[in-house]
C-alpha cells in the first residue's frame, strides 16, 4: 500500500490581487504551472473564494525542471507565492 505524502504548504502568497488571497492563500490546494512557475489556482477577482482561512498547500507542479519536483509532485517543505512580472509565481522554484 502506498502511503500519502504530505502536501506542502503555501507559506506565504503576497498576489493581493487574487481571490484565494486574504491574508494568505484559502484555496484547498493550489496547481504550479509549466512554462514559467505560474500559480495555475490564480484568479484576478475581487470576489472572495476559498476555505476562508489559509490552509492551502500544492496539489501538483507542473514544473518537471524544478529541484522540488519528483514525479510532477512539490517536494519543498513550503512554498512561496509571489508576483513574478505580471503572474503570481511559485518563487521557490529553483532549476534542477
Amino acid at each position: 500500500m502506498t502511503q500519502m505524502m504530505e502536501m506542502p504548504r503555501v507559506q506565504t502568497c503576497t498576489v493581493t490581487g487574487c481571490g484565494y488571497n486574504h491574508d494568505g492563500c484559502t484555496a484547498f490546494a493550489i496547481t504550479i504551472g509549466k512554462s514559467s512557475s505560474e500559480c495555475d489556482t490564480f484568479v484576478d477577482s475581487s470576489e472572495k473564494g476559498g476555505m476562508g482561512q489559509a490552509i492551502a498547500q500544492v496539489g501538483a507542479c507542473k514544473r518537471a525542471d524544478c529541484k522540488h519536483n519528483a514525479d510532477l509532485e512539490c517536494h519543498a517543505t513550503a512554498i512561496v507565492v509571489g508576483l513574478s512580472g505580471d503572474t503570481a509565481d511559485c518563487l521557490t522554484y529553483e532549476h534542477q
